[in-house]
């Protein structure tokens, strides 16, 4: 199954981030060689927002920067379309998120995917499968 990142966990997985665990990177690896990860377009224009504030240290110019990060060969950009926005309309009213965390998460039950995210308001919510499942949990990631 696809599955669908968060803004901060791409990131982190481009950027070599400690944060992430060695097994969430060897699993999001593999699931790049797969063609199975997927980020919401909003994600780009929060990559953005972060390196306009200074908050996101790249290597290059922006603009190479995000072409390389949302290549295709990489992973499937989800566009922000009709039925992303149906679907956050249709969230429920205790889940109040920012509107980026809103929109991704949108995107993610529009599609049917599962999340990688290490964002605690978005996983207790329990609107949306958290990648690793408890049921990857217990064999590799890879496998």
């Amino acid at each position: 199954m696809s599955v669908l990142l968060d803004t901060h966990i791409w990131l982190w997985w481009l950027l070599g981030s400690q944060r992430l665990s060695p097994r969430e990177r060897t699993g999001l690896d593999s699931l790049a060689e797969a063609g199975d990860l997927t980020l919401a377009a909003m994600s780009l224009w929060e990559a953005q927002l972060l390196h306009a504030k200074g908050r996101l240290q790249l290597d290059r110019p922006f603009d190479r920067w995000i072409r390389a990060a949302a290549a295709t060969r990489l992973i499937q950009v989800l566009p922000l379309d009709v039925d992303v926005v149906i679907r956050l309309n249709a969230l429920p009213s205790h889940f109040r998120g920012d509107p980026a965390d809103r929109l991704i998460v949108a995107t993610c039950l529009c599609h049917g995917l599962l999340l990688a995210t290490h964002d605690k308001a978005i996983q207790n919510s329990s609107l949306v499968t958290i990648w690793p499942t408890s049921r990857q949990a217990g064999r590799s990631v890879s496998g």
